[in-house]
Protein backbone atom coordinates (compact mmCIF):
# COMPACT_ATOMS: atom_id res chain seq x y z
CA UNK A 1 0.00 0.00 0.00
CA UNK A 2 1.28 3.46 -0.93
CA UNK A 3 0.56 6.68 0.92
CA UNK A 4 -0.64 9.62 -1.12
CA UNK A 5 2.76 11.34 -1.02
CA UNK A 6 4.54 8.19 -2.15
CA UNK A 7 2.16 7.64 -5.05
CA UNK A 8 2.41 11.29 -6.06
CA UNK A 9 6.21 11.12 -6.18
CA UNK A 10 6.24 7.87 -8.13
CA UNK A 11 3.62 9.10 -10.62
CA UNK A 12 5.21 12.57 -10.99
CA UNK A 13 2.00 14.23 -9.74
CA UNK A 14 1.22 16.56 -6.88
CA UNK A 15 -0.53 15.44 -3.73
CA UNK A 16 -3.13 18.11 -4.46
CA UNK A 17 -3.93 16.41 -7.78
CA UNK A 18 -4.54 13.05 -6.08
CA UNK A 19 -6.68 14.75 -3.44
CA UNK A 20 -8.71 16.33 -6.25
CA UNK A 21 -9.13 12.96 -7.98
CA UNK A 22 -10.42 11.57 -4.68
CA UNK A 23 -12.80 14.48 -4.10
CA UNK A 24 -14.43 14.13 -7.53
CA UNK A 25 -14.61 10.35 -7.27
CA UNK A 26 -12.17 9.69 -10.09
CA UNK A 27 -9.61 7.82 -7.98
CA UNK A 28 -10.59 6.89 -4.45
CA UNK A 29 -7.97 5.17 -2.27
CA UNK A 30 -8.82 1.60 -1.36
CA UNK A 31 -8.08 2.12 2.32
CA UNK A 32 -7.03 4.55 4.98
CA UNK A 33 -4.54 4.06 7.78
CA UNK A 34 -5.46 4.30 11.44
CA UNK A 35 -4.21 7.88 11.31
CA UNK A 36 -6.48 8.64 8.36
CA UNK A 37 -3.88 8.65 5.59
CA UNK A 38 -5.02 7.65 2.13
CA UNK A 39 -3.62 4.24 1.09
CA UNK A 40 -3.45 3.05 -2.53
CA UNK A 41 -3.08 -0.56 -3.69
CA UNK A 42 -2.20 -2.18 -7.02
CA UNK A 43 -5.68 -1.71 -8.50
CA UNK A 44 -5.63 1.97 -7.57
CA UNK A 45 -2.29 2.41 -9.32
CA UNK A 46 -3.63 0.58 -12.38
CA UNK A 47 -6.62 2.93 -12.43
CA UNK A 48 -4.30 5.94 -12.12
CA UNK A 49 -2.35 4.62 -15.10
CA UNK A 50 -5.55 4.60 -17.14
CA UNK A 51 -6.48 8.10 -15.95
CA UNK A 52 -3.10 9.56 -16.88
CA UNK A 53 -3.12 7.79 -20.23
CA UNK A 54 -6.54 9.20 -21.08
CA UNK A 55 -5.39 12.67 -20.00
CA UNK A 56 -2.44 12.34 -22.36
CA UNK A 57 -4.92 11.52 -25.12
CA UNK A 58 -6.60 14.88 -24.47
CA UNK A 59 -9.75 13.86 -22.56
CA UNK A 60 -11.22 16.08 -19.86
CA UNK A 61 -11.63 14.70 -16.34
CA UNK A 62 -15.37 14.45 -16.89
CA UNK A 63 -14.87 12.44 -20.10
CA UNK A 64 -12.27 10.26 -18.37
CA UNK A 65 -14.77 9.39 -15.64
CA UNK A 66 -17.23 8.21 -18.30
CA UNK A 67 -14.59 6.37 -20.35
CA UNK A 68 -13.14 4.41 -17.43
CA UNK A 69 -16.39 2.48 -17.03
CA UNK A 70 -16.72 1.73 -20.74
CA UNK A 71 -14.99 -0.97 -22.84
CA UNK A 72 -12.73 1.75 -24.28
CA UNK A 73 -11.42 2.40 -20.76
CA UNK A 74 -10.45 -1.18 -19.89
CA UNK A 75 -6.79 -1.76 -18.97
CA UNK A 76 -6.21 -3.78 -22.15
CA UNK A 77 -7.80 -1.13 -24.35
CA UNK A 78 -5.72 1.62 -22.74
CA UNK A 79 -2.44 -0.29 -23.10
CA UNK A 80 -3.27 -1.12 -26.72
CA UNK A 81 -3.97 2.54 -27.37
CA UNK A 82 -0.70 3.58 -25.72
CA UNK A 83 1.22 1.04 -27.78
CA UNK A 84 -0.38 2.39 -30.93
CA UNK A 85 0.58 5.94 -29.94
CA UNK A 86 4.13 4.80 -29.16
CA UNK A 87 4.47 3.07 -32.51
CA UNK A 88 3.31 6.28 -34.15
CA UNK A 89 5.94 8.34 -32.30
CA UNK A 90 8.65 5.85 -33.21
CA UNK A 91 7.62 6.01 -36.86
CA UNK A 92 7.67 9.82 -36.68
CA UNK A 93 11.17 9.74 -35.21
CA UNK A 94 12.38 7.45 -38.00
CA UNK A 95 10.79 9.73 -40.62
CA UNK A 96 12.46 12.77 -39.10
CA UNK A 97 15.84 11.03 -39.07
CA UNK A 98 15.46 10.00 -42.71
CA UNK A 99 14.38 13.53 -43.62
CA UNK A 100 17.37 15.09 -41.86
CA UNK A 101 19.74 12.65 -43.51
CA UNK A 102 18.35 13.64 -46.93
CA UNK A 103 18.77 17.33 -46.11
CA UNK A 104 22.28 16.71 -44.86
CA UNK A 105 23.20 14.81 -48.02
CA UNK A 106 22.04 17.75 -50.16
CA UNK A 107 24.01 20.22 -48.05
CA UNK A 108 27.14 18.06 -48.23
CA UNK A 109 26.82 18.04 -52.02
CA UNK A 110 26.66 21.83 -51.93
CA UNK A 111 23.07 22.10 -53.15
CA UNK A 112 20.26 23.97 -51.40
CA UNK A 113 17.17 21.97 -50.40
CA UNK A 114 13.98 23.39 -51.93
CA UNK A 115 11.20 25.13 -50.01
CA UNK A 116 9.01 22.04 -49.61
CA UNK A 117 11.92 20.08 -48.14
CA UNK A 118 12.60 22.76 -45.52
CA UNK A 119 8.90 22.99 -44.66
CA UNK A 120 8.64 19.22 -44.20
CA UNK A 121 11.76 19.21 -42.03
CA UNK A 122 10.42 22.08 -39.93
CA UNK A 123 7.09 20.29 -39.41
CA UNK A 124 8.73 17.04 -38.36
CA UNK A 125 11.15 18.82 -36.03
CA UNK A 126 8.29 20.61 -34.27
CA UNK A 127 6.60 17.23 -33.76
CA UNK A 128 9.74 16.06 -31.97
CA UNK A 129 9.57 19.03 -29.58
CA UNK A 130 6.32 17.57 -28.26
CA UNK A 131 8.29 14.66 -26.79
CA UNK A 132 10.33 17.10 -24.70
CA UNK A 133 7.20 18.99 -23.66
CA UNK A 134 5.92 15.87 -21.91
CA UNK A 135 8.92 15.94 -19.57
CA UNK A 136 9.92 19.60 -19.19
CA UNK A 137 8.24 22.86 -18.32
CA UNK A 138 8.38 25.76 -20.77
CA UNK A 139 10.99 27.45 -18.60
CA UNK A 140 13.15 24.32 -18.60
CA UNK A 141 12.82 23.94 -22.37
CA UNK A 142 14.10 27.48 -22.84
CA UNK A 143 17.28 26.39 -21.05
CA UNK A 144 17.90 23.37 -23.28
CA UNK A 145 19.84 24.27 -26.44
CA UNK A 146 19.25 20.82 -27.94
CA UNK A 147 15.56 21.77 -28.16
CA UNK A 148 15.72 25.44 -29.16
CA UNK A 149 19.04 25.79 -31.00
CA UNK A 150 19.50 24.48 -34.53
CA UNK A 151 23.26 24.48 -34.03
CA UNK A 152 23.02 22.40 -30.87
CA UNK A 153 20.60 19.97 -32.51
CA UNK A 154 22.97 19.57 -35.43
CA UNK A 155 25.87 18.92 -33.08
CA UNK A 156 23.97 16.21 -31.19
CA UNK A 157 22.83 14.58 -34.43
CA UNK A 158 26.44 14.60 -35.63
CA UNK A 159 27.55 12.98 -32.37
CA UNK A 160 24.94 10.25 -32.75
CA UNK A 161 26.27 9.58 -36.23
CA UNK A 162 29.80 9.41 -34.81
CA UNK A 163 28.66 6.74 -32.37
CA UNK A 164 27.08 4.83 -35.23
CA UNK A 165 30.41 5.02 -37.04
CA UNK A 166 32.29 3.67 -34.01
CA UNK A 167 29.85 0.78 -33.74
CA UNK A 168 30.00 -0.05 -37.45
CA UNK A 169 33.81 0.05 -37.28
CA UNK A 170 33.67 -2.35 -34.31
CA UNK A 171 35.60 0.03 -32.08
CA UNK A 172 35.22 -1.30 -28.50
CA UNK A 173 33.89 1.07 -25.80
CA UNK A 174 37.13 0.70 -23.82
CA UNK A 175 39.31 1.96 -26.69
CA UNK A 176 41.06 5.32 -26.54
CA UNK A 177 38.93 6.61 -29.42
CA UNK A 178 35.68 5.65 -27.71
CA UNK A 179 36.75 7.15 -24.38
CA UNK A 180 37.84 10.39 -26.07
CA UNK A 181 34.43 10.56 -27.68
CA UNK A 182 32.75 9.83 -24.32
CA UNK A 183 34.56 12.80 -22.80
CA UNK A 184 33.28 15.10 -25.59
CA UNK A 185 29.77 13.71 -25.04
CA UNK A 186 29.90 14.44 -21.30
CA UNK A 187 31.30 17.91 -21.85
CA UNK A 188 28.61 18.75 -24.40
CA UNK A 189 25.90 17.35 -22.12
CA UNK A 190 27.21 19.40 -19.20
CA UNK A 191 27.36 22.54 -21.35
CA UNK A 192 23.85 22.16 -22.75
CA UNK A 193 22.31 21.59 -19.32
CA UNK A 194 24.31 24.32 -17.63
CA UNK A 195 25.51 21.70 -15.17
CA UNK A 196 21.99 21.60 -13.69
CA UNK A 197 21.65 18.20 -11.99
CA UNK A 198 17.83 18.28 -12.05
CA UNK A 199 17.76 18.91 -15.81
CA UNK A 200 20.33 16.19 -16.37
CA UNK A 201 18.31 13.68 -14.36
CA UNK A 202 15.16 14.51 -16.37
CA UNK A 203 16.98 14.23 -19.68
CA UNK A 204 18.49 10.88 -18.74
CA UNK A 205 15.10 9.53 -17.68
CA UNK A 206 13.47 10.82 -20.87
CA UNK A 207 16.08 9.24 -23.13
CA UNK A 208 15.79 5.93 -21.26
CA UNK A 209 12.04 5.87 -21.96
CA UNK A 210 11.90 7.58 -25.37
CA UNK A 211 15.04 6.37 -27.10
CA UNK A 212 13.59 6.09 -30.60
CA UNK A 213 11.42 9.18 -30.26
CA UNK A 214 14.43 11.40 -29.47
CA UNK A 215 16.66 9.82 -32.09
CA UNK A 216 18.74 7.77 -29.65
CA UNK A 217 18.29 4.07 -30.55
CA UNK A 218 19.08 1.54 -27.85
CA UNK A 219 22.28 0.40 -29.54
CA UNK A 220 23.60 3.98 -29.71
CA UNK A 221 22.63 4.80 -26.14
CA UNK A 222 24.08 1.55 -24.84
CA UNK A 223 27.41 2.20 -26.53
CA UNK A 224 27.60 5.74 -25.13
CA UNK A 225 26.90 4.52 -21.59
CA UNK A 226 29.54 1.80 -21.94
CA UNK A 227 32.18 4.24 -23.24
CA UNK A 228 31.38 6.76 -20.49
CA UNK A 229 31.65 3.96 -17.95
CA UNK A 230 35.08 2.93 -19.22
CA UNK A 231 36.25 6.55 -19.15
CA UNK A 232 35.17 6.91 -15.53
CA UNK A 233 36.65 3.55 -14.52
CA UNK A 234 40.04 4.86 -15.63
CA UNK A 235 39.66 7.66 -13.10
CA UNK A 236 38.23 5.50 -10.33
CA UNK A 237 41.20 3.16 -10.76
CA UNK A 238 43.43 5.88 -9.30
CA UNK A 239 41.55 5.69 -6.00
CA UNK A 240 39.91 2.28 -5.63
CA UNK A 241 41.21 -1.23 -5.07
CA UNK A 242 40.90 -3.66 -8.03
CA UNK A 243 38.42 -5.72 -6.00
CA UNK A 244 36.14 -2.69 -5.64
CA UNK A 245 36.40 -1.92 -9.35
CA UNK A 246 35.40 -5.51 -10.14
CA UNK A 247 32.46 -5.18 -7.76
CA UNK A 248 31.38 -1.96 -9.46
CA UNK A 249 31.47 -3.60 -12.89
CA UNK A 250 29.28 -6.45 -11.63
CA UNK A 251 26.91 -3.93 -10.09
CA UNK A 252 26.58 -1.98 -13.32
CA UNK A 253 25.89 -5.19 -15.24
CA UNK A 254 23.18 -6.36 -12.84
CA UNK A 255 21.69 -3.26 -11.25
CA UNK A 256 23.06 -0.30 -13.17
CA UNK A 257 19.70 0.38 -14.83
CA UNK A 258 18.21 1.19 -11.41
CA UNK A 259 20.21 4.40 -11.03
CA UNK A 260 18.59 6.60 -13.70
CA UNK A 261 14.98 6.29 -12.48
CA UNK A 262 16.10 6.56 -8.84
CA UNK A 263 18.04 9.76 -9.52
CA UNK A 264 15.03 11.21 -11.35
CA UNK A 265 12.77 10.32 -8.41
CA UNK A 266 15.19 11.94 -5.96
CA UNK A 267 15.31 15.15 -8.01
CA UNK A 268 11.51 15.25 -8.16
CA UNK A 269 11.24 14.69 -4.41
CA UNK A 270 13.76 17.46 -3.73
CA UNK A 271 11.25 19.87 -5.27
CA UNK A 272 8.32 18.35 -3.39
CA UNK A 273 10.11 18.07 -0.04
CA UNK A 274 13.17 20.37 0.04
CA UNK A 275 13.85 19.67 3.71
CA UNK A 276 13.75 15.87 3.24
CA UNK A 277 11.49 15.37 6.23
CA UNK A 278 8.82 13.11 4.70
CA UNK A 279 8.62 9.31 4.56
CA UNK A 280 9.19 9.31 0.82
CA UNK A 281 12.50 11.10 1.30
CA UNK A 282 13.61 8.53 3.85
CA UNK A 283 12.59 5.67 1.56
CA UNK A 284 14.51 7.14 -1.37
CA UNK A 285 17.52 7.59 0.92
CA UNK A 286 17.35 3.91 1.89
CA UNK A 287 17.07 2.86 -1.75
CA UNK A 288 20.06 5.05 -2.60
CA UNK A 289 22.24 3.55 0.11
CA UNK A 290 21.18 0.04 -0.86
CA UNK A 291 22.36 0.65 -4.42
CA UNK A 292 25.48 2.46 -3.27
CA UNK A 293 26.57 -0.35 -0.95
CA UNK A 294 25.80 -2.94 -3.62
CA UNK A 295 28.11 -1.00 -5.93
CA UNK A 296 31.00 -0.05 -3.60
CA UNK A 297 30.55 -2.32 -0.58
CA UNK A 298 30.44 -1.34 3.07
CA UNK A 299 34.15 -1.20 3.95
CA UNK A 300 34.65 2.33 5.40
CA UNK A 301 38.00 2.74 3.63
CA UNK A 302 36.49 1.85 0.24
CA UNK A 303 33.53 4.15 0.84
CA UNK A 304 35.85 7.00 1.81
CA UNK A 305 38.04 6.35 -1.23
CA UNK A 306 35.01 6.44 -3.54
CA UNK A 307 33.76 9.69 -2.01
CA UNK A 308 37.22 11.24 -2.21
CA UNK A 309 37.45 10.31 -5.89
CA UNK A 310 34.04 11.81 -6.62
CA UNK A 311 34.84 15.01 -4.73
CA UNK A 312 38.27 15.37 -6.34
CA UNK A 313 37.56 14.46 -9.95
CA UNK A 314 35.04 16.67 -11.82
CA UNK A 315 34.72 14.01 -14.52
CA UNK A 316 33.10 11.59 -12.08
CA UNK A 317 30.34 14.10 -11.32
CA UNK A 318 29.46 14.70 -14.98
CA UNK A 319 26.38 13.14 -16.52
CA UNK A 320 24.14 11.30 -14.05
CA UNK A 321 22.29 14.27 -12.56
CA UNK A 322 23.82 14.14 -9.08
CA UNK A 323 25.00 17.47 -7.72
CA UNK A 324 26.26 18.66 -4.36
CA UNK A 325 22.72 19.74 -3.47
CA UNK A 326 21.47 16.24 -4.30
CA UNK A 327 23.93 14.61 -1.93
CA UNK A 328 23.20 17.16 0.79
CA UNK A 329 19.47 16.40 0.49
CA UNK A 330 20.13 12.66 0.71
CA UNK A 331 22.17 13.17 3.86
CA UNK A 332 19.22 15.02 5.38
CA UNK A 333 16.85 12.25 4.36
CA UNK A 334 19.06 9.57 5.89
CA UNK A 335 19.65 11.51 9.10
CA UNK A 336 15.89 11.96 9.49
Amino acid sequence: MLKVGELAALANLTVRTLHHYDNIGLLRPSARSDAGYRLYDRDDVARLHRIQALRAFGLSLADIALTLDSPAGSPLAIVDRQLEALETRMAEARRLRDQLLRVRAELVRGSAPDLSTWLTTLENTMDMINVYERYFTKEELERLPMVRSDAAQAQWQAMVEQVRGLIESQVPPNSDAAKAFALRWLQTFDRDTGGDAALQAKLNAMVEREQDAVGMPAQIFGYVKAAVGELKFDTWAKYLRPEVLDRMRRHIATRGEEWTPLIAQVQAEIKADPDATGPRARELGRQWMDLFHDMVGTDPQDVDAFRKATATEPLLRMGPGIGDATLAWLRKALSA
